[in-house]
């Protein structure tokens, strides 16, 4: 594999430690993961090939979000290559009240794209540039000096915190099995959409979800699955601004054939709303808000100076339950109101999920291999932790429970 891939593949012990638990815990996973690739990695390697990125490089959408376009960490990364709000801004990535175009699978993959040629063209290395997308161009930089300067991965890789250098072994052991997938006994499972059997429509008025399924009879499910970066299933109409719809193929001639009369139907519906929809914030101005015991909608919305309603729509939700540990996206009136609300936690001793018992040796990273769908920052947001520290014998929450 090393002689067909820019990267440096090179053998140690830790990386097939990696690739055998991989290979025995989390087959299922794995599979699931290969079946959405079919999906995804044509688009991502279209993309990729326009920056002259390295077309391995699709498998770390995989490491940073199990390919869900919608992941979002605790401390606010989102999408399938996980940008924060700033850098997916200074990417071109727009995030409103809407839209979060770091949700965008082509979108976000053009910024990833572009995100990454510039930090080749810092270190004139691709596991070097993975190491900075991970930790920071900055921190790898120190981390070369502190390694008497040498600009080989796996030399500077003592100078790395855990995470970052568990993360190549990572992206590499994710190139590996999928590379890999048939001799180790793997079944590709067709997606349920190919990309090339997809098409978009430039939207003309803003329309919903539900709408759009209504007249084309497409389940929402595949509509939300089509169009992950549209926040509240709504597609707005900005002037200036284009906006688009994915649909299924085979249905794009029902939607253009009906659309006159749909977006009749979406107007007439939008004018007999009881309350208006909300308006289209800059997302500079959200909180996020976990869910405390004892809140409920009405006390939230009075805390930021908004209407359960406006919750309510921000955040899909059909009733008005809550879960404590629940997380909200908030638009609030009174910017002074978020001040620490991102910072509380569940500390509740009456925790009854699974749990886990840290051992010699371990890290954030190898932990949260163990568990199927949990990330380094799901563990850190359960637990409390803010840094990467962790000691033997310690007991970790490994689910929102």
């Amino acid at each position: 594999m090393n002689a067909r891939t820019p990267f440096n593949v090179e053998y140690n012990p830790q990386l097939e430690s990696v690739i055998k638990g991989w290979l025995k815990r989390r087959h299922h996973s794995l599979e699931r993961l290969m079946g959405l690739s079919n999906y995804y990695f044509p688009m991502f390697e279209q993309e990729l090939d326009n920056y002259n990125i390295p077309l391995e490089m699709k498998y770390l959408a995989i490491v940073e979000s199990a390919l869900k376009p919608r992941a979002k960490s605790r401390v606010g990364a989102t999408g399938l290559w996980q940008f924060m709000f700033a850098t997916g801004k200074q990417y071109g990535l727009d995030v409103s009240s809407y839209v979060d175009e770091r949700s965008d699978p082509i979108k976000s993959t053009q910024a990833a794209s572009k995100y990454l040629a510039k930090l080749y063209e810092i270190f004139g290395d691709w596991d070097l540039a993975l190491a900075a997308y991970n930790y920071g161009p900055g921190n790898v930089a120190k981390a070369i000096r502190r390694s008497g300067g040498h600009r080989n991965y796996w030399n500077i890789r003592p100078n790395l915190p855990r995470e970052t250098a568990g993360y190549v072994p990572a992206f590499l052991a994710t190139m590996y099995i999928f590379e890999y997938a048939e001799e180790h006994g793997f079944v590709q499972h067709k997606p349920q959409f190919n990309y090339v059997e997809t098409d978009t429509i430039h939207i003309k008025q803003m329309i919903t979800l539900d709408q759009v399924s209504e007249f084309t009879e497409v389940n929402i499910e595949i509509l939300q699955f089509l169009n992950p970066s549209y926040k509240l299933d709504i597609i707005p109409y900005i002037k200036g601004k284009e906006y688009t719809l994915r649909l299924p193929r085979e249905v794009v001639g029902t939607f253009v054939n009906n659309e006159e009369n749909m977006y009749a139907f979406a107007k007439a519906e939008f004018d007999k709303r009881e309350k208006p929809l909300p308006q289209l914030l800059q997302a500079d101005t959200k909180t996020r808000y976990r869910v405390r015991a004892g809140d409920y909608l009405g006390k939230i919305a009075r805390k930021f100076g908004v209407r359960v309603s406006q919750i309510k729509q921000w955040n899909g939700l059909r009733s008005n339950n809550l879960k404590v540990g629940q997380r909200l996206t908030i638009f609030p009136r009174n910017p002074s109101s978020t001040t620490n609300n991102a910072l509380n936690t569940n500390k509740s001793s009456n925790h009854t999920g699974t749990t886990y018992i840290v051992k010699s040796g371990d890290s954030l990273w190898s932990i949260s291999q163990k568990f199927s769908g949990v990330t380094i920052e799901n563990i850190k947001e359960w637990n409390d932790i803010s840094g990467n520290n962790l000691k033997p014998g310690e007991t970790l929450k490994i689910s929102k429970g």
